[in-house]
């Protein structure tokens, strides 16, 4: 199946077979000759030049082919997209720096308890598939903030839609920026707040040009480059270890390994007796906290605005299910592997690492320590001089790395792991265009998606509704470079770990949209004054948790101390605050204290990353109320939900441009 383009890049679109089939064989020997040049002695610092250069300049050359100045084609990719490229451009939108980057590194830190962003992320592609997906592409709208407009009548609920739209997506792209930030600043050799203005520029050029449809063809590109380096690192590791380069098989025995070399540092003094199993469920989360979160990130997921734009480009509603089917595959292939490049990682470290003289640490570990992102005795590992000081610091350490001692940014895992398994540099430079691709394509999503809400749903429909396409465009793309630049200001502050940042995202996207999402497709009394009421509480209440929680944290901490989570199987505190700050070499203590609680806890104990617990369900409850004390919609709008929920026929709601 081909698109035609109307308005130039026909040859592009109608030949994408071909076309991404000659790029993936571009690209596999550009990563040869790579590595024939490492093998040359190219220094590794102009490979990762290399590296990071073409493949933004390729992303560049697709956003230029495919530029274009029609409304549709703008904001909803002509309605074209072909599912099963959908689902793929959905993917590399859907597989952002915390799915890429931080989601093996919580799982390296977390163990068991890190599952939960699995399985929530992966879960909430069942609800979008089931409740919302074809029947807003049915529907027809631009964007999520249209559709809630033209269900609920008149622009208060759209005006509602944008604010939450601009939180949950704004949040989420800081993140992104953050994670281009890590890998421009490791490997372009700069400092970070500068890498994270680099990172941007790579990202406007292929959304300011050419919106969603330039963002589609750039995302499958993406796609290919971050699937393909997320996997080649773990697969020679399982050949190397087992034998068998299929890791999702031998990541078994890689979790047998590692729980033998904890039992072993804890009987040679290498560890404490607490030490955290990595297999041992309910370590970090209780047992509440974990399947909220699973909770969360599943409804999150439905009710994002930029995830949810990607099934209005499909030609038809059998398309759009279509496509959810294919992003589930595409997203399956990374979230598979993603538990088995935790457990190999952590093998790598406890096997060569652990034990070995502080004198004799390899150099990885200095090229990390120099960017604060590892730190052994409580101190950047700088260089061997400032490691020696900072164990001779503490009382009777024997010179030797316990497991204690050392801690690695869960952000950096991912990318660190090819230099920790002693891969060749053309690995750890794939690792780090993959990453680089993920935090673009999901940028350039979420920059559209404020940008498209901004220009399209405030000032064409609610300031000058009379504005001609060309002004609309051109609106459009100052405010993609201007909330670009915000985002890119506040991710340079270092916010907050990735991964804590996009969980925020979710639980506002799920506490302010899903339930008029849901309710307004599903239950054909709810009308617009309980839409808005509901929309309000949810968000608010969502809201308000995350900000006192956070923000406040002698609230948090407070709590903490006088509640201590509890392990459910033995009772015991699964950590308590005073002692974990009172202990001088708790170090790992503190990293899993700051990543479980880098969203502090508070009411029934549920962490603030999971604060739609909260809010989605006063959403739902605001709106039914509000709903029936007030008058239901009219006829008209009944039989349209009814059309809207109708699989065959045509599209209800057509833009006029």
């Amino acid at each position: 199946m081909s698109t035609q383009s109307q308005s130039g890049g026909g040859d592009f679109t109608s030949n994408l077979g071909k076309i991404y089939a000659i790029y993936t064989g571009g690209f596999f020997g550009f990563v040869i000759l790579v590595g024939i040049l490492e093998q040359l002695g190219v220094p590794n610092k102009y490979l990762g030049y290399m590296f990071m250069g073409l493949t933004i300049l390729v992303y560049a050359f697709i956003g230029i082919v495919t530029r274009t100045a029609e409304v549709s084609e703008y904001y909803v990719a002509g309605r074209s997209v072909p599912a099963f490229y959908n689902g793929m451009a959905t993917g590399a939108d859907w597989m952002s720096a915390a799915s890429f980057i931080g989601m093996a590194g919580s799982l390296y830190l977390l163990g068991y308890d890190g599952l939960a962003f699995v399985l929530g992320w992966t879960g909430g592609y069942v609800l979008v598939a089931v409740l919302i997906a074809p029947f807003l592409r049915k529907f027809g709208a631009y964007t999520v903030p249209d559709f809630l407009s033209a269900r609920y009548g008149g622009n208060v609920a759209r005006f509602c839609g944008v604010i939450v739209l601009i939180a949950c997506s704004f949040t989420y792209v800081v993140a992104q920026i953050f994670g281009t930030g890590l890998i421009a600043q490791r490997f372009l050799d700069m400092n970070f707040e500068l890498a994270c203005f680099v990172g941007l520029a790579g990202i406007l050029v292929c959304s300011m040009l050419g919106g969603m449809k330039a963002v589609t063809w750039t995302q499958v590109a993406q796609y290919i480059v971050l699937i393909v380096a997320y996997l080649i690192p773990v697969i020679i590791m399982s050949a190397k270890k087992f034998g068998l380069p299929i890791p999702q098989l031998t990541y078994g025995q890689a979790l047998d390994q590692i729980a033998g070399l904890e039992q072993k540092f804890i009987k040679e003094g290498l560890a404490p007796a607490s030490m955290k199993i990595h297999a041992a469920p309910f370590t970090s989360y209780s047992p509440a906290n974990y399947f909220w979160l699973i909770f969360c990130l599943m409804v999150g997921t439905a009710s994002l605005p930029h995830v949810l734009m990607r099934y209005f480009t499909t030609p038809s509603v059998r398309d759009a299910r279509k496509s959810v089917a294919w992003s589930l595959l595409f997203i399956f292939l990374l979230y598979f592997t993603a538990p088995a490049y935790a457990a190999f990682s952590k093998l790598e470290v406890y096997s060569t690492l652990i034990g070995k003289n502080i004198t004799e640490l390899p150099m990885w570990v200095y090229n990390w320590g120099k960017l604060g992102l590892i730190t052994v005795c409580g101190k950047n590992a700088v260089d061997l001089g400032s490691v020696v000081d900072a164990c001779k610091a503490i009382a009777g350490h024997a010179g030797i790395l316990r497991w204690q001692d050392f801690v690695i940014n869960t952000d950096v895992v991912v990318i660190s792991t090819p230099e920790i398994a002693g891969l060749p540099y053309v690995i750890t430079g794939l690792v780090a265009a993959g990453g680089l691709a993920a935090a673009l394509s999901t940028a350039d999503g979420l920059l559209l998606a404020i940008a498209n809400a901004l220009s399209h749903d405030i000032y064409y429909k609610m300031i000058d509704p009379e504005a001609p396409t060309k002004r609309r465009l051109i609106v459009s793309r100052v405010l993609l470079v201007v909330v670009a630049c915000a985002a890119a200001y506040v991710a340079s502050t270092r916010p907050s770990d990735i991964l804590a940042m996009v969980a925020w995202a979710f639980s506002l996207a799920a506490a302010g949209l899903f339930p008029a999402l849901v309710l307004g497709i599903w239950w054909k009394r709810a009308n617009g004054a309980g839409a808005v009421a509901g929309i309000i509480a949810g968000f608010s209440v969502c809201l308000l948790y995350l900000v006192v929680t956070r923000y406040y944290p002698g609230f948090g901490i407070k709590y903490l101390a006088m509640s201590p989570l509890l392990n459910p199987v033995t009772g015991a505190p699964v950590f308590d605050l005073a002692k974990a700050m009172a202990a001088p070499d708790a170090m790992q203590g503190m990293v899993a204290i700051s990543h479980t609680m880098a969203s502090k806890v508070g009411w029934f104990n549920i962490n603030n990353i999971s604060c739609a617990a909260f809010g989605m369900p006063v959403g739902f409850i605001v709106m039914y109320v509000v709903s029936m004390m007030t008058t239901a919609p009219s006829k008209e709008m009944q039989d349209f939900i009814d059309a809207c929920r109708r699989p065959k026929g045509k599209t209800l709601m057509v833009e006029h441009t």
